[in-house]
């Protein structure tokens, strides 16, 4: 997961990877937060995310609040809308049928 963060923000060093990586758990305890519900999700094995959706939604959290972006609005409203439309989708919630 790390190296996906890090190919998504374009960054090479090694500089940034604590503060990264917190982002990261951050991101996946966010989600935790909002219902969503995933093996991926536990802090134990977030390096190995392999579902799309939740890379995406994580990758999106870390660009938000990683520095000062530009762009944070539009990240924020992106990172919003990928987190309400997984805590609403199937596989996804505990909450049931």
């Amino acid at each position: 997961m790390l190296e996906y963060v890090k190919l998504t923000l374009r960054i090479k060093t090694t500089a940034y990877d604590s503060l990264l990586s917190d982002l990261i758990r951050a991101g996946a305890q966010d989600l935790g937060l909002a219902g969503v519900v995933n093996d991926e999700l536990d802090i134990e094995h977030i390096d190995e995310v392999e579902d799309s959706l939740i890379r995406r939604a994580i990758a999106t959290y870390v660009c938000c609040n990683f520095g000062n972006p530009t762009n944070y609005d539009k990240l924020k409203k992106s990172y919003d809308e990928q987190k309400s439309q997984l805590s609403n989708a199937t596989g996804y919630t505990d909450w049931g049928d």
